[in-house]
């Protein structure tokens, strides 16, 4: 029986709250289900509002064009991430300059992205890799008093917890944009939300979300005949009330599922700790981990690719951590992130999701272990 790299966790919550908004006859985005799931992810978070969006990319852009960023803009993007995040600054007119990250949770080096601040830099984006709070305390400090956003890409950490802090918290960042594609924590499949600090950047996100105007249930209360005036360039961003609905019966059960993540993290710390060619993540202090995904580094002796289609040949489900997006031709490849490139070439991501049982984690593990003694470069 195979066991997957990831899998949604849905029940009969999920397939009654889509034949509500089904009979509720406005499928459509934006619209009352989409208005309480906002308000529920709002609450969860801390946040004072939240948007719901059809991916967390769209969300980034958006970010960006509501910060004022844009052409002759640079933006220091953490560099292990998938290409999206620096997508997103390009999408904006602006330059993607990737920091390197740090060796142990492998997100951004702050150090090092203080030393790649230009007259030029408009914003940082720090990315919570895995499911993993990047170090915003230092980061905090590192844009006090210089015209500098922060962005939190908590693509993977819904529900992971700085200082007590849920991601998406204002604490964290002016904006915070989060994914809830299929292998998240909590999942529709595609979609996505943002937190922000400023209600009126927030506010200017769910304008440009919805082609630049109100959303039709916004114009629903007029006393007169609603025309929208298009004003700005906006795009059609949004999540259908469908997804919407599925993201509320998630939402309701997301503490139950992030425990038997982090349940299963401790398995799988557990089962590797007596194999010297594998280290399981490090998790940083006053911090607590999401698990989107469970990633081993290993050693510079082993065939990481080998390792992983003979895991894939035996039914465990497995990929690779995550892109060095320095390295990728879209960007030019002019800049040097060695601990990001290392990584990339090393780290192995592993099955992870809250169907797992203790037997499988332990099926998991003895194959990886069995396969990294025997596969060597």
């Amino acid at each position: 029986m195979a066991i997957n790299l990831g899998e949604p966790s849905y029940d009969d919550a999920e397939f009654e709250a889509i034949r509500q908004v089904f009979a509720s006859n406005w499928v459509a985005g934006q619209g009352p289900t989409s208005r309480r799931f906002e308000e529920s992810f709002a609450q969860f978070c801390g946040a004072n509002g939240s948007i719901a969006l059809n991916n967390c990319t769209a969300g980034l852009h958006l970010a960006l064009l509501a910060l004022g960023i844009g052409e002759g803009d640079e933006v220091i993007v953490a560099d292990y991430t998938y290409p999206a995040t620096g997508h997103s600054v390009l999408y904006a007119g602006a330059k993607p300059i990737f920091c390197d990250v740090r060796p142990d949770t492998w997100t951004i080096d702050v150090s090092v992205a203080e030393g790649l601040i230009t007259p030029r830099t408009r914003a940082i984006i720090a990315v919570d890799v895995a499911g993993q709070p990047a170090d915003y305390e230092e980061l905090h400090a590192l844009v006090e008093g210089r015209d500098l956003a922060l962005i939190q890409d908590a693509a993977c950490s819904s529900g992971a917890t700085y200082g007590g802090r849920r991601t998406g918290s204002p604490w964290f960042a002016d904006v915070s944009l989060f994914s809830f594609h299929g292998r998240k924590g909590i999942t529709c499949g595609e979609g996505g939300a943002a937190t922000a600090r400023d209600p009126e950047v927030l506010a200017q996100m769910r304008k440009l979300s919805c082609f630049g105007v109100e959303s039709a249930l916004a114009r629903q209360g007029s006393t007169s005949l609603p025309i929208p005036v298009f004003d700005d360039l906006g795009y059609n961003y949004k999540l259908s009330d469908i997804a919407c609905a599925i993201m509320e019966a998630q939402l309701a059960k997301i503490d139950a599922l992030l425990a038997h993540r982090r349940h299963i993290a401790a398995r799988y710390e557990e089962l590797f700790s007596t194999c010297d060619l594998v280290r399981t993540p490090r998790v940083g202090p006053n911090r607590e981990h999401a698990y989107q995904t469970y990633t081993l580094t290993l050693d510079h002796s082993v065939n990481r690719d080998e390792v992983a289609m003979q895991l894939r040949a035996r039914g465990i489900g497995c990929n690779i951590g995550t892109f060095a997006s320095h390295v990728q031709p879209i960007y030019g490849k002019t800049q040097s992130c060695p601990v990001s490139a290392d990584q990339w070439t090393r780290h192995l991501a592993i099955p992870m999701h809250a169907n797992l049982t203790d037997a499988d984690a332990q099926e998991v593990a003895r194959n990886v272990i069995e396969l990294v003694t025997t596969t060597r470069k």
